[in-house]
């Protein structure tokens, strides 16, 4: 399987709208996100991620097929540390999961990013909890245990970790 991690262009954006949709869909479970007037659950930030030097949107692909997605800014929405890498968003397709290519998706996005980083997950997204504990861990060589963290009524599990520049 040939796993990239590929910038999106501002032409593409509203492809990322639609896997937002898909990524907005599950979180609802999880999250308090609500279906607008329209029937999307939309994402007012998404046009910065082309004007804002410090957002970087990437498309993920499976052997040139569509698979998923990675939203990355600078700045922390936890600590508020400014120059930490945030992965503002992640998701990977249903059918393209529980194979190792969300593993070496958000690897790929770390290596990209030198520095310090930070990766939030819903306590009550349970699925989550384990796929970021088990893919920081694997990342950083040693197990690696998040922070508690509330916010807005919803509490979080904070993890943060250093990545090195890759050669």
């Amino acid at each position: 399987m040939e796993i990239e991690v590929i910038p999106a262009q501002a032409e593409q954006a509203s492809v990322v709208a639609n896997l937002l949709q898909l990524y907005a869909h599950d979180l609802s479970e999880f999250h308090d996100v609500h279906l607008g007037e329209d029937g999307r659950f939309g994402y007012p930030s998404l046009p910065l991620y082309w004007t804002d030097p410090e957002r970087f949107p990437f498309l993920i692909r499976i052997d040139g097929r569509l698979a998923g997605l990675a939203l990355v800014k600078r700045g922390s929405e936890v600590s508020g540390r400014s120059t930490v890498w945030d992965m503002a968003e992640f998701f990977v397709t249903r059918g393209f999961r529980r194979r190792g290519v969300g593993i070496q998706a958000a690897h790929e996005v770390w290596r990209r990013f030198p520095g310090p980083w930070e990766v939030r997950v819903m306590h009550s997204n349970v699925s989550a909890q384990a796929f970021w504990a088990a893919t920081i861990s694997t990342f950083v060589g040693e197990t690696t245990l998040p922070d508690r963290f509330e916010k807005g009524g919803n509490c979080w599990s904070v993890y943060s970790f250093d990545s090195i520049a890759s050669g």
